[in-house]
């Protein structure tokens, strides 16, 4: 078989592998990077034989580095400034201390359990480092913890994913190559980053004045701005290479300066307004997933089993030991704080899959390592790859589950609809302390959403996987606030019939559609009757309609079901001696009837209370109700 015949056998190959890894991995909800790394070993020299990647020569440290890029790239392109403000204390510290304690605390685990050098152990530290969003990505998609707890752990994995790659390189060099120095590894490392960013932050202007500011050809606009787009992320990369080799501090395999400049590129791209924006994300995203299908198919087939056999019951111990020990420490000591709760720092702790950077750059090394000195190839090798398998089978197939068993997917108020009557009622739940996802699917929207604040997923309401994406079983409320009543009425169909959401409410723009809601038992809302009402309110009693008003700005309105003993068979004036100063019992439901409360009536269990009041005094009642009156 020729060479040309051989390389057309081992892409065939390899494509239809990604896609079929993607298609099972969307249908089970485990990331596809699982069967990727299996469906490598398996088609590789190891296996049956079909993918040899000594097909690609000497060209492949180049492939896989350009690969890398797009796929950083597009990782980075997803992280928003709005986004970082959830959780800036605690991101910051991930990446800078969490990092240094995973350095330190995986050296000491490869040093005395595997028994392999300090150069060695020094450099799978380094390596390990990374927490690749090609696999939390995949795992925040199908879990839907809040969204400090994602971007905290998104953005650690893109940081940390540059951080490793540039400082594996250097320890390599350092520890293994014999660069002279400790002051000669830090100095390199910051040039190193320093340029990379520089050059990324260089290309990503250029690329935004291009597109924002010089016509493309209106037919074929789209098109450009996405060929556009992907020139940006190699010609960063290519650049920030050629810089640090003519600078002279690129190194033996590399700089991985270009590694810094995709990253930098990418994330300026993606808080600048860009035209065509949807179509660029999902260009990059179909092409990212074919690069990754490549990179990791075609370095998992270069692992050998006795790389990993080698390693015994010692790589088990040290696995063990690196994703159980060293990962939760460094994340509690991270996360100190009140912004998180324990169960969300537990979650953290426990979600820390390592993906392409380990796995490309580790065989990489390997590479250069292994006819020198096959031993620390080996343990190099073999402990990635390991806790490769470990926390990609483990914490990205048991995630959904973990998050289940420590209680962190929130009970979340879905609104379907980001216009102006989505984004209010948005404003006033949150207000009362509502985690509240908005799902919308224009790009213009989308964008104005985020700088304001909210939590927004893109995609089309009306389609069932989105709203199982966006935790719909787990959701207390589903609100369509779109201007379509056809769109509205399908999406509560879904929520109350495929999902059983308890409260759904939709929005009616055509009083006539209002008996074709509630006829499927969804709460109908008339745009035109709340209108009316309120118009009534203000003509015929004013002095509610101001009260109404004073109590939207200042007061809040509650209801809680009472299911706990403390409270239950108290007076309605006992009650209410333990409730604030400015929080008032309005109102009792029992059976679905509804009374006001007198002084003697007693509390059941299974009521509904009405509170009204100040909003803080509000929130204690409820408080009080919820736990027990403590």
């Amino acid at each position: 078989m020729s060479a040309a015949t051989e390389i057309v056998q081992v892409v065939v190959t390899i494509t239809g592998i990604g896609v079929a890894a993607q298609v099972v991995a969307d249908r089970l909800q485990i990331p596809s990077v699982l069967f990727l790394v299996v469906a490598g070993v398996v088609v590789g020299p190891e296996g049956v034989g079909l993918v040899r990647p000594a097909v690609f020569g000497d060209a492949l440290p180049a492939i896989v580095g350009l690969s890398v890029a797009i796929i950083v790239f597009e990782g980075a392109f997803h992280i928003h400034v709005d986004r970082l403000r959830e959780a800036p204390r605690e991101t910051l510290r991930l990446v800078t201390v969490g990092a240094f304690a995973s350095l330190v605390g995986t050296a000491a685990v490869v040093r005395y359990v595997l028994g392999g050098t300090w150069g060695v152990a020094l450099l799978v530290g380094s390596l390990l480092v990374a927490t690749g969003p090609t696999v939390i990505t995949p795992i925040m998609n199908i879990v839907p913890v809040r969204e400090r707890v994602a971007t905290t752990l998104e953005t650690e994995g893109v940081v940390n994913d540059v951080t490793a790659a540039i400082l594996a390189l250097v320890m390599f060099e350092y520890v293994l190559l014999g660069s002279s120095g400790l002051p000669t590894l830090v100095r390199t490392f910051a040039v190193r980053l320093s340029l990379g960013v520089a050059v990324g932050c260089i290309v990503a202007t250029l690329v935004w004045y291009l597109l924002s500011h010089v016509s493309l050809s209106t037919e074929n606009a789209p098109q450009n701005a996405r060929l556009i787009t992907l020139v940006a992320a190699l010609s960063a990369y290519g650049l920030a290479e050629t810089a640090a080799a003519a600078t002279g501090i690129a190194g033996a395999l590399g700089s991985e300066a270009g590694i810094a400049a995709v990253a930098a590129a990418g994330f300026v791209l993606g808080n600048v307004p860009l035209p065509y924006r949807d179509q660029i994300e999902q260009f990059k995203g179909d092409l990212t997933l074919l690069v990754l299908s490549f990179v990791f198919i075609t370095l998992a087939s270069l692992l050998t089993l006795d790389d990993l056999a080698a390693l015994g019951l010692r790589g088990f111990v040290a696995v063990v030991a690196i994703a159980a020990l060293v990962r939760p420490a460094l994340v509690l000591l991270c996360t100190v704080g009140d912004r998180f709760t324990t169960a969300e720092r537990l979650y953290i702790s426990a979600i820390g899959p390592r993906g392409i950077i380990p796995a490309s750059v580790a065989t990489l090394f390997a590479l250069e390592l292994r006819p020198e000195n096959p031993g620390a190839a080996t343990i190099l090798v073999g402990t990635v790859f390991l806790v490769i398998f470990a926390t990609v089978v483990i914490e990205g197939g048991l995630a959904r589950h973990i998050a289940q068993a420590l209680n962190v997917i929130p009970m979340r108020a879905i609104i379907v609809g980001g216009g102006r009557v989505g984004r209010a009622l948005a404003e006033r739940l949150e207000d009362r302390g509502e985690e509240v996802l908005v799902v919308e699917s224009d790009e213009a929207v989308i964008e104005r959403l985020r700088r304001e604040g909210f939590s927004v997923k893109r995609g089309d309401g009306t389609d069932r996987e989105v709203l199982e994406a966006v935790g719909a079983g787990n959701a207390k409320v589903i609100a369509a606030a779109t201007a379509d009543d056809d769109v509205n009425l399908l999406i509560g169909q879904l929520a109350r019939n495929t999902f059983g959401v308890e409260t759904v409410v939709a929005r009616v723009n055509s009083p006539d559609n209002v008996d074709a809601f509630e006829n499927l038992d969804i709460e109908a809302i008339s745009s035109g009757m709340s209108i009316a009402w309120s118009m009534d309110n203000v003509i015929e009693r004013p002095g509610i309609a101001r009260w109404m008003t004073e109590l939207d700005r200042e007061g809040d309105v509650q209801e809680v079901e009472v299911t706990t003993d403390s409270i239950v068979d108290e007076t309605v004036a006992e009650l209410q001696d333990e409730l604030p100063d400015d929080c008032h019992l309005a109102l009792i439901t029992r059976d679905g009837n509804n009374r006001l409360p007198h002084p003697e009536d007693r509390i059941e269990r299974g009521d509904h209370l009405t509170f009204i009041g100040r909003k803080a005094a509000v929130r204690d009642a409820l408080d009080y109700c919820e736990t027990d009156g403590r």
